[in-house]
């Protein structure tokens, strides 16, 4: 992404005279004013320096409970950086913001392709997240934050148990692909905290199903192994490796982290918060 930058442009005067007497004056006369010329310049400089923006103290108090309910799962609770969330008080993007003109997008628009779900924010309570980020950015300046932080527990466990077994039953359509009792049983102790979070939102190295027809009409399904321009290859159900031309048969794939990454649309604060409180009861 190109973000603008300021240009300062500097021009150089060239002063030619045509007797020597003159040249020896306008040289004289020029060394005698740079100090204050320079001066004058540095005066500018100083008055266009941007001047950090202070915000109400009501509008940011907001803006950190708002921050901590959505955000600080990633992005820790002081907005120094999570576990796999990056600091925004050194975001170059935070320092290039003019009243949410960049963080608002973000927000609102999400970014799926880092795992990170779009939140549904009026423009009060994109104000305020502005307000905290920015603050947060000012309270840091100069200082040196020893790496990411960490994420509390109690960040994640704000969610309704019940509404969430609700939301995975129902409107989720999660139990179409899991079951508690098969591949998600004891899933909160395999994954604890922001990495079971992780796991719900884009979970990784979550293998994809393919389905290989023949010339023959014969389908062969399996766990996909390889695929490019020239080859599909997979493991069976015997655990053997197989494949073949892709320009010799027919594949569909079906790869489980595309519904993960279709529900960011979807999702509501609370379906986010109620799902991963009952996942975290599948120990």
């Amino acid at each position: 992404m190109n973000f603008p930058r300021s240009m300062f442009h500097c021009s150089t005067l060239h002063c030619c005279g045509l007797l020597g007497g003159l040249l020896l004056v306008s040289l004289a006369v020029s060394a005698a004013q740079t100090p204050a010329a320079n001066a004058q310049a540095g005066s500018a400089v100083q008055q266009n320096a941007a001047v950090p923006r202070s915000y109400p103290p009501d509008l940011v108090q907001k803006g950190a409970g708002l921050f901590r309910q959505d955000c600080s799962f990633c992005h820790g609770r002081q907005a120094g950086g999570g576990e796999t969330g990056p600091d925004l008080t050194r975001s170059k993007l935070v320092t290039e913001d003019v009243d949410g003109d960049k963080i608002g997008p973000v927000v609102r628009n999400g970014r799926p392709d880092k795992g990170m779900p779009p939140f549904d924010r009026s423009d009060d309570e994109i104000a305020s997240l502005v307000a905290f980020i920015h603050t947060q950015q000012q309270n840091n300046a100069g200082k040196r934050i020893g790496g990411r932080k960490g994420v509390d527990a109690a960040d994640l466990q704000t969610g309704n148990v019940e509404a969430g077994k609700r939301y995975f039953n129902g409107a989720g359509g999660c139990a179409t692909c899991h079951s508690p009792a098969g591949d998600l049983a004891g899933i909160a102790s395999r994954y604890q905290g922001l990495e079971l979070e992780k796991q719900m939102l884009y979970p990784k190295h979550a293998k994809s199903r393919v389905a290989v027809t023949l010339a023959s009409g014969q389908t062969i399904a399996g766990t996909l192994e390889y695929l490019d321009e020239f080859t599909v290859g997979l493991v069976d159900s015997t655990g053997s490796y197989r494949s073949w031309r892709t320009r010799d048969v027919k594949y569909k794939v079906d790869a489980p982290v595309n519904a993960h990454v279709d529900l960011f649309s979807k999702y509501t604060d609370d379906d986010i918060h109620n799902l991963m409180a009952y996942l975290q009861t599948l120990r």
